[in-house]
């Protein structure tokens, strides 16, 4: 465990805690101090939840420590127990709680609720965020479906015929605080309807323990995010012989790749395999014109394992950019990753050190940076066009509209969110292209019906202002406001700032044309 400023992943009883809130009928209740309820603004403000997470925190303190902290821990789940009345309770420890050993799991197995208990030991001090919600879920599934286990027979996932029904299909990983998990899940049983399967039960997102007993009435399990549902999948498979998709349908070619997989297992007819690809813009627009000027650019890619690899795919196959770098923090996909990136002929960054990441996208010299929020903010710095793929995530990437990741409308999301930035440089090449454009010159009547400020006149008045608190006394010559007038008036005030600065870097004490063309060459 270390101390640092930014973190990618939680302690693991935060990945409990986004299982518990991502289900109904259960309750959490966690040995924690004080400090630890802040994990709750995690589901209030990025996820923007009307209700708090279903957890009790024991919430000792320092002085609590000298008496008996395990009648503290029975007197909360009793009053858990009374208040909430879930039908399963999920019983576990924070990293400080783990310290004093007073094993929750286990006083609350010996209170006699009537109730399946979990008794969730998450190592606080050496997995992370992500492990811990995938054991959650895991030990979850394991405790409703154990009794079922000795006297099921193994499935069939042709079972579909011999019950003269529609196949039906698990589908398994998403959760609050996942990247776009809520709209993915409505894009995917979209496509699975349109293909003639079922979706008998979501989880977590949205299930209840009765659900999770009912796992077993599906053909296969579509395992959506590797993370968080294939140690539950694997389990199912050793169990009850349930098939489960190891593709994961974001991108067009990946997407096509996942039907065919899901088809397969059930030995279902496809039908429609020739519409497939002409259910998303986005091949499309990555063989458009404009798209042309894509072709190429470097983009470094750092996530959770899941989406990077997924990135890296529709980046080199399917919109023709070069990929730089590619890396994850989830230090449980890394093999996937790095099998990844030696296929790229480059190799895999694996680490949980924002500060890394930051340094191997400067050697990397990218266009585009496609990774988690504290990308985008090193990429800002950096001054690198970036796009969201990823958690961890701000507020801004959880939208109130229907923006899937995976499917056909996920592809369509994934061009606009990364190609937009890259057109903003295109954008820059226009507007120095059309500056000596009417509308960017002096005197322009606005459409508003409005004479502009003369540029000249503003110029001359600010200058003059600005020459009087110069340190070093820097005077603009009529060359150089003659070009200064030529600039943008959006951007003007940017050139006319750095040019100054260029200036008194270099010694120069006047700033002619030549002065702001070699000064527009430094800064680009």
């Amino acid at each position: 465990m270390e101390l640092t400023l930014w973190t990618y992943e939680g302690p693991p009883h935060v990945g409990a805690m986004r299982i518990a809130s991502s289900m109904k009928d259960i309750h959490y209740v966690l040995h924690a101090p004080q400090g630890d309820t802040y994990a709750d603004l995690l589901f209030t403000m990025i996820e923007r939840r009307g209700q708090r997470p279903p957890v009790t925190y024991t919430t000792f303190q320092a002085r609590d420590l000298g008496g008996d902290t395990a009648e503290l821990v029975k007197k909360n789940i009793k009053e858990a127990v009374e208040r909430f009345k879930p039908k399963t309770l999920l019983v576990g420890e924070s990293c400080t709680a783990e310290l004093i050993q007073d094993q929750p799991g286990s006083l609350a197995k010996g209170m006699g609720f009537n109730m399946p208990i979990v008794n969730l030991e998450l190592p606080a001090y050496s997995k992370k965020e992500n492990w811990g919600a995938s054991e959650t879920f895991y030990q979850l599934t394991r405790t409703l479906l154990k009794e079922k286990v000795s006297s099921s027979q193994k499935i069939c996932p042709l079972r579909w015929k011999e019950l003269g029904r529609r196949p039906k299909v698990n589908i398994l990983g998403p959760s609050l605080l996942g990247f776009r998990c809520r709209d993915d899940v409505i894009e995917i049983q979209r496509i699975l309807s349109e293909q003639g399967i079922d979706t008998n039960v979501v989880a977590p997102l949205g299930s209840s323990p009765d659900d999770i007993e009912r796992l077993i009435d599906a053909e296969i399990n579509i395992c959506l995010y590797q993370e968080i549902a294939e140690a539950s999948c694997e389990w199912l498979k050793r169990n009850f012989g349930m098939e489960y998709t190891n593709t994961i349908p974001i991108g067009i070619k990946n997407t096509i790749e996942f039907i065919n997989e899901v088809h397969k297992k059930l030995d279902l007819p496809l039908t429609n395999k020739e519409e497939l690809e002409h259910k998303s813009k986005l091949p499309w627009y990555s063989k458009s014109v404009d798209s042309n000027y894509l072709t190429g650019k470097r983009v470094f890619i750092f996530g959770d394992g899941t989406h990077a690899i997924a990135a890296a795919k529709i980046a080199k196959e399917e919109l023709g950019f070069e990929v730089v770098g590619l890396g994850t923090y989830s230090r449980e996909m890394a093999r996937q990753v790095r099998a990844t990136a030696k296929d790229l002929n480059i190799e895999a960054l694996i680490t949980n050190n924002y500060l890394e990441v930051e340094d191997a996208m400067k050697k990397a010299a990218p266009e585009l940076v496609l990774g988690t929020q504290m990308e985008r903010h090193s990429a800002k710095r950096l001054g690198i066009p970036c796009s969201v793929i990823s958690t961890p995530m701000h507020v801004q990437d959880v939208p109130a509209r229907y923006s899937p990741q995976m499917g056909w409308e996920g592809a369509n999301v994934i061009f606009d969110d990364w190609v937009h930035p890259l057109m903003m440089g295109l954008e820059e090449h226009l507007i120095d292209m059309f500056k000596h454009d009417f509308e960017f010159v002096d005197g322009h009547q606005s459409h508003l019906g409005h004479t502009a400020t003369k540029t000249k006149d503003f110029i001359n008045s600010s200058d003059e202002k600005k020459d009087k608190n110069s340190k070093e006394g820097i005077i603009w010559t009529e060359s150089g406001r003659a070009e200064l007038t030529k600039v943008p008036f959006f951007v003007r005030g940017k050139v006319k700032t750095n040019t100054e600065k260029y200036a008194i870097l270099r010694g120069i004490p006047e700033i002619s044309d030549e002065t702001l063309y070699d000064a527009k060459a430094y800064f680009n």
